[in-house]
């Protein structure tokens, strides 16, 4: 599979409906990444846990949202956690509960429920323009909410943190930037260039100076979507500006080593970046 992160679409039309195409998440796994790889898929179990999907309130209306805490939990550490481009599917979910597990609040908001649902496409090339049409203030301002509604649920609003994988990965950084609340983000292969739009104005490499929060990037060295030189520019730059955050390359690692349900699984290095995921929380105060 190519590399889903890497979108070269530019948007005819700038957003301006405000009816939400998707109002409930989709179950299962995306029909994109169909057939799942089940002999390394890991699935999580959500006892012991309040896990399920909510609604999240937006200024024109209600993003649905998958999320997973420890049951009759309060004051926690809060996660959001930020789709792959395939949208909030079982992966995703997943993902959720492993952070549960551990003591989070983790919540995932459906980022594209205004543009369309992407987890009925077979093919990434149809995907593709939808996700194009999602603005990153949009996005921002989802993220903003979910954060509130956490807080609001059982979670910390002083130990927050954020984690995304692909397209999410991206939006980690952006994120971090974005809300100065945050103590710590870990973004997954997520791309750190490109080239601006009227919805994507901006990129992490462009946000640097704005990071308080630290972020831990996770890079494969064989992402064909994500040429290693731009991720040199991008450690390159946080170490001029003497930011807290780092950059982790896996030797030999593709694109989507963490997805465990498809063939670019690397569990050595899914594995590790996972313990230095929680390690990197704890250490930057989010536990």
């Amino acid at each position: 599979m190519r590399n889903p992160d890497f979108i070269n679409f530019e948007p005819k039309t700038s957003f301006t409906r405000r009816e939400f195409v998707m109002t409930t998440l989709a179950t299962g796994f995306a029909a994109a990444v169909q057939p799942v790889a089940a002999s390394t898929q890991i699935t999580t179990d959500a006892k012991g846990l309040e896990a399920g999907e909510v609604k999240i309130p937006v200024k024109d209306g209600t993003v649905p949202a998958y999320r997973a805490m420890p049951a009759g939990g309060k004051h926690l550490p809060t996660v959001l956690v930020v789709q792959e481009i395939f949208g909030v599917h079982e992966h995703i979910k997943d993902v959720c509960r492993r952070l549960a597990k551990q003591g989070y609040l983790a919540i995932a908001p459906e980022l594209y429920a205004r543009q369309g649902d992407v987890s009925k496409l077979t093919d990434i090339d149809q995907i593709r323009p939808i996700v194009a049409k999602v603005p990153d203030a949009q996005v921002m301002g989802d993220l903003d909410a979910a954060a509130a509604w956490a807080a609001a649920h059982g979670g910390d609003p002083a130990r927050l943190a954020v984690t995304g994988f692909c397209w999410g990965g991206r939006i980690t950084w952006l994120y971090t930037a974005h809300n100065h609340k945050v103590k710590a983000g870990v973004a997954w292969y997520g791309r750190l260039v490109g080239t601006p739009s009227e919805l994507t104005p901006k990129n992490p490499i462009d946000l640097v100076d704005q990071l308080d929060g630290a972020v831990l990037g996770l890079y494969g060295g064989a992402d064909a979507g994500i040429p290693l030189d731009t991720v040199e520019r991008m450690r390159t730059a946080l170490k001029a500006a003497h930011k807290k955050s780092e950059i982790h390359v896996y030797e030999g690692a593709p694109h989507g080593f963490h997805a465990d349900y498809r063939p670019s699984y690397r569990k050595e290095a899914a594995e590790d970046g996972w313990k230095r995921l929680l390690a990197w929380f704890r250490s930057h105060g989010v536990a």
